[in-house]
């Protein structure tokens, strides 16, 4: 049997239109990743200059051009940050304190208001979602004088507890979680309602399996809220033993000059349980979008 001649056979085309665009994706995606990347290593150099900072001596902390490595690493700001009589274990605790229980407190109390105003039917639920919504117009500053006032006459001021009940509300958690209950099919809470399940066991039986994304997204935003909120701590409490991770930081900016060098060291320490809460909760969002599917 005769075989096919070169000059019959079909050539292949090296440059159709659909190699074309694929190289073309592939170059844009490399591009894409190349910009963005530079733009993390933009954001992350505060953060290498703030560890390089804390392993340096004083007289390297301003060097020109900046000595992201250090020649030699020097634990003594690190050691001096923990020990000593103003220990920043006691600010450590503190901000834990304050943050994890507004965080948990925020989200369980954020989850009940917005399943009330996405899932229960009232006369008036819109009207009072809108202004219950209006107060995020109103600038924290302007609260400090009538919550100090109030904070006097309870008998909480100068305590945690100043920092605590304000932050178990948040108008901002209430507004996001509910407009992710309002994505969640209404079918569901029809079924279970037909079941005989009431509202109590709608809500954590059902809707709170699904909220996984949302209330992990909630809880990070809020602990780093509480972490490094400063201002509140700085006009509620006066007592040193109070102190938070962002007021203690102020021990050393001295009379004359600043401790880069222990400020930076103190920064350090500070920003791992961000870190910490931040791994843990992206986890947890991972797994709510993986077993929050609805299979019709």
């Amino acid at each position: 049997m005769a075989k096919p001649s070169a000059a019959n056979a079909q050539p292949t085309a090296p440059h159709s239109p659909k190699i074309r665009m694929e190289s073309l994706t592939r170059v844009w995606r490399i591009l894409l990743t190349l910009l963005m990347s530079s733009f993390a290593l933009l954001m992350i150099m505060p953060f290498i200059w703030m560890i390089s900072t804390s392993f340096k001596s004083a007289a390297d902390v301003f060097t020109y051009p900046i000595q992201w490595i250090p020649s030699s690493l020097n634990w003594e700001h690190h050691i001096k940050v923990w020990s000593g009589v103003d220990t920043f274990a006691t600010y450590y605790l503190n901000s834990l304190k304050i943050s994890l229980i507004s965080t948990i407190g925020a989200v369980f109390l954020s989850a009940f208001a917005a399943y009330g105003f996405a899932r229960i039917q009232f006369k008036g639920r819109e009207t009072l979602f809108l202004i219950y919504l209006s107060m995020m117009m109103v600038p924290p500053q302007v609260l400090f004088v009538p919550k100090f006032l109030m904070f006097e006459w309870v008998g909480i001021y100068n305590t945690h507890w100043a920092l605590i009940l304000p932050g178990l509300f948040t108008i901002f958690g209430v507004f996001m979680l509910r407009q992710f209950f309002l994505s969640v099919p209404s079918e569901i809470s029809e079924a279970a309602f037909i079941d005989g399940a009431g509202h109590l066991r709608i809500f954590f039986r059902l809707i709170l399996p699904l909220a996984k994304p949302a209330l992990a997204t909630l809880a990070i935003i809020d602990f780093s809220w509480h972490w490094n909120d400063y201002e509140n701590a700085l006009v509620f409490l006066i007592d040193k033993d109070l102190y938070t991770v962002p007021l203690g930081l102020q021990n050393f900016i001295l009379e004359n000059n600043v401790d880069y060098n222990g400020m930076m060291a103190a920064a350090t320490a500070g920003i791992i349980p961000m870190i910490i809460v931040f791994l843990v909760g992206q986890r947890y969002i991972i797994q709510g979008v993986a077993g929050s599917s609805v299979k019709g």
